[in-house]
């Protein structure tokens, strides 16, 4: 339910990437299943948005990688570097320079309100 919310509000977070001042830069999360690195089709979407955006611009994109708390640190964290790889090669694939692109694995972190939002990856367009 709170993923298609999220998906629901990304035309409001795009339009508000080419607005947000310098010093708060957009932030696209897409969530992953439990013990995944890869994207559902409407997850992929949201990235091929968020390389439209990215596109446009010329800063820096980094993407940080988050896990779970659950199982072990050092699996969490290549979990968490995993995903934010997928991420980034799906903006290279959709036309953001590679060199454009920081890959900022978080490792595992505390569940938040709802677990699945421990399993996801911030995009920051322009950080």
């Amino acid at each position: 339910m709170r993923r298609r919310h999220l998906i629901a509000a990304l035309p409001a977070v795009l339009a508000a990437a080419c607005t947000t001042p310098a010093s708060a830069p957009p932030s696209i999360t897409v969530f992953f299943t439990e013990d995944s690195a890869r994207l559902d089709s409407e997850a992929t979407d949201v990235v091929r948005r968020a390389a439209q955006v990215a596109r446009g611009g010329t800063g820096p994109v980094t993407v940080l990688g988050f896990a779970g708390p659950a199982g072990g640190a050092a699996y969490n964290r290549a979990l968490s570097e995993a995903r934010a790889q997928h991420v980034a090669d799906l903006l290279a694939q959709n036309g953001v320079a590679r060199e454009r692109v920081r890959i900022v694995p978080r490792g595992p972190v505390p569940f938040e309100a709802v677990p699945t939002e421990s399993r996801r990856v911030e995009i920051r367009i322009g950080s």
